[in-house]
């Protein structure tokens, strides 16, 4: 069913109540957010608390949402997607109408902050991203679309949420939804098998697509079309080893990602790579095992880790803060 079809369907005035046939909480509907393949979501209101309510006229695929919005609940330390609240189905004159309703994350779209507040936000919110991400992964999914348009930015603190995880998929099966800018197989990058390399290199085009927000298109050969968009940005020039590997997908965990990100912002002495057809940065730890440490020497080196990359972050997230109450002074 078309989207057209679909807000056709769900085209209900502000006011509406919604009141589920189960569990008899009722939503007053205030505007719609958004719609998309498998439904339409409005803003809804529940006892003073705003709320994102879905509908949809395939009741597998919001049972299937439901679901991966419950396996997110089980990534500990993550807030990657929203809270699940609700699942019922509202019986209508005319129909049933399945629907669930979840936490409303509000606050401006990825690009939209981006541009307002400049580029030195960029690698920040990638490393939150990245730790989002491999708690993901850990739990044996893949997000699939990820894009801009379905991350938003909180305050206090300043923090990266998703806001539809509809193309979340099983590890090993085929991704369920897609955006042709953010997906590899577009591209000429790889398959669309869910991966976590697939959601690395979705992730490397939302980069680009934060330095071209207009998107372009395929031409040619997609994989060197890229990689000439990036040099083409001499601001990109920081990030250009790293989008290079993700577009590749020498990179097998966010993690992996995430380490050489950090570096970089940190201006840590990472040389770069002049040889692509070098051995991918995730693989050089297994490489380079020459010499096995202790187990008193590793967990040193673990402990020195965390704590100089904790101090990283701080330091960056507190510069970024004081530009942001600078700015609101002015």
């Amino acid at each position: 069913m078309t989207n057209n079809t679909l807000k056709s369907q769900f085209n209900f005035p502000t006011g509406t109540t919604v009141t589920g046939k189960w569990h008899k909480k009722s939503y007053i509907l205030v505007r719609l957010l958004g719609s998309g393949a498998n439904g339409i979501v409005y803003l809804a209101k529940s006892n003073d608390r705003f709320v994102a309510l879905k509908m949809s006229d395939n009741t597998m695929s919001v049972t299937s949402e439901v679901n991966v919005l419950k396996a997110f609940a089980k990534v500990q330390g993550s807030a990657l997607g929203p809270s699940l609240l609700d699942i019922d189905d509202w019986e209508t004159p005319k129909m049933k109408i399945p629907f669930y309703v979840m936490e409303y994350i509000q606050g401006p779209h990825l690009l939209d902050f981006i541009q307002k507040k400049g580029h030195s936000w960029t690698g920040v919110l990638m490393l939150q991203l990245l730790q989002d991400l491999h708690r993901l992964h850990e739990e044996g999914w893949v997000f699939g679309d990820l894009k801009p348009d379905n991350l938003i930015i909180t305050h206090s603190p300043t923090k990266i949420r998703c806001i539809d995880v509809g193309g979340t998929t099983l590890s090993g099966r085929a991704i369920k939804e897609f955006t042709e800018f953010f997906d590899r197989g577009y591209w000429g990058a790889g398959t669309r098998k869910a991966e976590p390399s697939y959601d690395l290199f979705a992730l490397s085009m939302v980069i680009i697509n934060l330095f071209y927000p207009a998107r372009f298109s395929k031409k040619g050969d997609g994989v060197e079309q890229l990689k000439r968009m990036i040099r083409r940005k001499p601001e990109m020039a920081i990030y250009e080893n790293i989008l290079f590997d993700a577009i590749d997908g020498q990179y097998y965990s966010a993690l992996d990602m995430r380490k050489d990100l950090l570096k970089v912002l940190s201006n840590d002495t990472m040389k770069p790579v002049k040889n692509r057809n070098s051995i991918p940065s995730s693989r050089r730890a297994k490489v380079n095992k020459q010499v096995t440490p202790t187990r008193q020497t590793s967990r040193k080196k673990k402990r020195a880790s965390r704590v100089f990359e904790t101090i990283v972050i701080i330091v960056l997230v507190s510069f970024l803060y004081f530009i942001y109450i600078y700015e609101q002074l002015l």
